[in-house]
């Protein structure tokens, strides 16, 4: 590429022909935004509002046929296919792989919504249910755990297939969207103006999903910090909060996966089970497990309702679980390309199937889990009086954690304790953002290589300042609106990747070729009684 040959060392860390334009279309949208928030604001909402209206349908079926099509690409013969060479091991094993998936797919915003999401349904409940009763109250708890189901770790990992192909068993140099569209448009549109657009969409999207991502992430940490130290709760806060971030992910980034996302993924994981336990046996274990048991049985239970339902006999207009899973949908699709190029650069050793399965379960087994635990600690707390948390969250859901977390015994103990998972949590989820960002942008073969360290912490230093000015100036929430907005053309995108991935394997026969030995072995006696049968047959046939 022109980039390697360059002098500057800009050009040769990055592809600047993508990275460029998309963050001067991404400065450019937020200059406005900031100038004019109400606004914009106003007329953001009222067109996402206008496309969930007209396209409620359309998100519900999207995320039920991304399911559809990861189970079939895992339990068919493609599912058989290595990411890379048959005879190599993974590169991680299997807990190891789980984490990274589940700090990368669930960040922080488990904390949240766990805590706070229940609450959320309760003062809006669907289908004729009294506000804040106990009916209510499950309901918004199996719903929190319906946010992370299968049909959000669909969106999020189904064009990991085909990003993963190319770059473990074609080893092409770039991981990109347009290079995996080579398949479906050929070498001139590739290499041309459609690949540049595809690509640049993807990075739009990314650079202002990652800003909205630690913008909205701060209030995890930002809130419960004042809390604990007493202080006021202000910009200087999460100007401090998002350094110590910053300083994390950018060593994080910077030692690269083995010794940086992997490392801070399995220790909280542990980190994360042991608040769990603790909770359980310091604050209310026997309700938090009755709780869990009775919102897992209503998940179940209401499972398609919860999928398939449009309130299309609601004069009212939509309620709001179903107004929040189309944005829930919406904006998950921003970020599938992101979790689909990271899925992929780590998947190398794995089958497709192996890939799929891990991102379908292992994140929603714990998100489940989680929510059980602090959707059953706040759902307690409402119950016996001892924490108002509905009218708390309709004045600010974020105070509610804080509030909550003090009502247990040695308070100060488990706010520490929730700041740290939430940090690492978030900075987990940024590292393998500017990971992957770097992945994608930068010059360097990615089949051979990781991306460069200084372009990672450029990378970090960007989305920090950029989601640090937005903050400052108010462009945050009208930035999220149209993250959510962005996810319409990810969608297409999506649906290439997946077409692309079949169209890949079915040209290179890889079911047959690139497949584990055992499976061959296996392949090779099912064809060897197939062609006995066939000279059985023929036998018969003669006499």
């Amino acid at each position: 590429m022109k980039g390697n040959s360059s002098k500057g060392l800009g050009s040769r860390l990055i592809d600047h022909r993508i990275f460029a334009p998309s963050l001067i279309i991404v400065i450019l949208i937020c200059i406005p935004f900031a100038m004019y928030e109400d606004q914009s604001l106003e007329l953001l909402n009222s067109i996402f509002d206008k496309i969930v209206d007209m396209f409620t349908w359309g998100y519900i079926w999207y995320a039920i046929i991304l399911v559809a099509a990861g189970l079939y690409l895992s339990f068919s013969k493609y599912g058989n296919v290595v990411l890379g060479d048959p005879n190599e091991k993974p590169r991680f094993n299997l807990f190891e792989y789980a984490s990274i998936l589940i700090a990368m797919g669930l960040g922080s915003t488990i904390m949240r919504t766990g805590m706070t999401e229940w609450a959320n349904v309760a003062i809006q409940p669907p289908f004729g249910v009294e506000e804040g009763s106990n009916q209510a109250l499950l309901w918004g708890n199996a719903y929190s755990m319906f946010m992370w189901s299968f049909q959000v770790f669909a969106i999020f990992v189904m064009a990991a297939p085909a990003m993963a192909y190319v770059l473990h068993v074609r080893k092409r140099p770039f991981m990109r969207i347009s290079e995996v569209c080579r398949v479906i448009f050929g070498d001139k549109f590739t290499d041309g103006i459609g690949g540049k657009i595809l690509d640049i969409i993807f990075l739009v999207s990314i650079l202002s999903g990652a800003a909205v991502t630690l913008g909205l992430g701060a209030p995890i940490v930002t809130y419960n910090v004042a809390e604990l130290l007493g202080v006021e709760l202000n910009f200087t806060l999460t100007l401090i909060v998002t350094i110590v971030w910053v300083l994390l992910f950018s060593v994080s980034a910077y030692l690269g996966i083995e010794k940086g996302i992997k490392r801070l993924s399995t220790f909280n994981m542990y980190l994360a089970a042991l608040f769990g336990l603790f909770v359980v046996v310091v604050g209310p274990g026997i309700f938090i497990f009755n709780f869990f048991t009775d919102s897992i049985g209503h998940l179940l239970k209401n499972y398609l309702s919860f999928s398939i339902n449009t309130d299309s006999m609601n004069p009212d207009g939509s309620t709001y679980i179903v107004s929040n899973t189309v944005f829930w949908f919406a904006y998950s699709a921003t970020w599938a390309m992101l979790h689909s190029v990271f899925a992929a650069k780590i998947s190398r050793g794995r089958t497709i199937k192996e890939m799929i399965l891990t991102y379908l379960l292992a994140p929603t087994f714990l998100s489940w889990i989680a929510t059980g635990i602090l959707g059953g600690l706040g759902a307690d707390r409402y119950l016996s009086g001892d924490v108002p948390v509905l009218d708390i969250v309709r004045e600010d859901a974020m105070a509610a954690i804080p509030a909550i977390l003090n009502s247990l015994p040695f308070s100060s103990l488990v706010l520490i304790i929730f700041i740290i998972i939430a940090t690492v949590f978030l900075t987990t989820t940024l590292d393998s953002t500017t990971y992957t960002i770097a992945s994608y942008t930068g010059t360097e073969n990615m089949s051979q290589a990781e991306p460069s360290r200084t372009l990672r912490i450029l990378v970090a230093a960007i989305i920090t300042v950029l989601a640090l000015l937005m903050m400052r100036i108010g462009g945050l929430p009208p930035l999220e609106v149209l993250s959510g907005l962005m996810g319409i053309p990810i969608i297409i995108i999506q649906f290439l990747t997946i077409y692309a991935a079949k169209k890949m394997i079915d040209q290179d026969e890889a079911f047959y070729y690139n497949i584990r030995p055992d499976k061959q072995e296996n392949k090779g006696r099912e064809q060897g009684r197939e062609i006995r049968k066939n000279i059985e047959l023929g036998k018969q046939l003669r006499k």
